[in-house]
């Protein structure tokens, strides 16, 4: 049995499943690539063995630091004002580079929890009470620690973010200057998509397999369905609309299995 660990064996393994060679596929080879790569963004996007959830840190350097406190000029076309219509904006550049393979960027670990200080309550509260635990209940340092907690986030509360995977930025929106240092980490919990050329049991996955088979005879259908009718010698007629049904159905089937039994619930945001 061979086992696709590349994205030509993957496409040939597909062409088999249809035929091939027994049968000439009548599929480009760069359309083939094509509905590979088409499959395996869906398969990224939908399926959770498409992604990983994994915490990357980040190592701030001060040009990055004094980055922050600059900006762009971002130019818009609206009728009726100044310049001919053009209005310039600014856009603070306090972001942060991310790998493309992040799709999704679930939060930002606290950044200001440093105990360090002797006057900070968490610092006194090791300091008196938690120097012996046999002194002091563990309940009552777990509600003194969700009480402060509830207070920090109250008082103070926590950087606020926004990512878009098409744009490769996370934009923190904190006092840069004050918050973080050079040469500290930023830490931030993630979704990133894994990559098949490093994990390449992605390209044996039963559900890609098959998904993948049907996208291709859907695009062999409807490079035939030019020559439906036509006569071949022997008596023999292509019949690509079949094909393009067949396929159609199949896709319908597969993707509605991903929904259903491969895709992560949606989560429920309170608040």
């Amino acid at each position: 049995m061979a086992i696709p660990a590349t994205k030509a064996e993957l496409l040939s393994y597909c062409k088999r499943q249809l035929g091939a060679p027994v049968v000439e596929i009548n599929v480009d080879d760069d359309q083939a690539d094509d509905i590979l790569d088409d499959a395996l963004q869906f398969f990224q996007e939908y399926h959770y063995d498409g992604t990983i959830r994994t915490y990357l840190k980040h190592q701030i350097t001060q040009s990055e630091i004094d980055n922050q406190k600059t900006n762009s000029n971002v130019t818009s076309s609206t009728s009726g004002g100044s310049d001919n219509g053009a209005t310039t904006w600014l856009e603070g550049n306090n972001y942060i580079e991310l790998p493309e393979s992040v799709i999704s960027v679930v939060r930002v670990l606290d950044i200001s929890s440093s105990t360090n200080n002797m006057f900070d309550l968490r610092y006194q509260l090791r300091l008196n009470d938690l120097y012996d635990l046999n002194s002091t209940s563990i309940l009552h340092y777990e509600m003194v620690q969700q009480h402060l907690g509830m207070l920090d986030d109250m008082l103070v509360g926590s950087a606020f973010m926004r990512h878009s995977k098409h744009g490769n930025r996370l934009y923190i929106d904190m006092d840069w200057t004050a918050n973080i240092a050079a040469s500290e980490y930023i830490v931030i919990e993630a979704i990133r998509k894994m990559d098949p050329t490093t994990y390449t049991d992605i390209y044996n996955d039963v559900w890609l397999k098959k998904y993948t088979t049907a996208k291709l005879k859907l695009q062999w259908g409807q490079n035939l369905i030019k020559f439906d009718g036509i006569a071949l010698p022997g008596g023999i007629t292509l019949n690509g609309r079949q094909l393009v049904d067949d396929a159609k159905e199949e896709i319908t089937q597969l993707e509605e299995e991903l929904r259903l039994g491969y895709e992560l619930p949606v989560m429920d945001m309170i608040g």
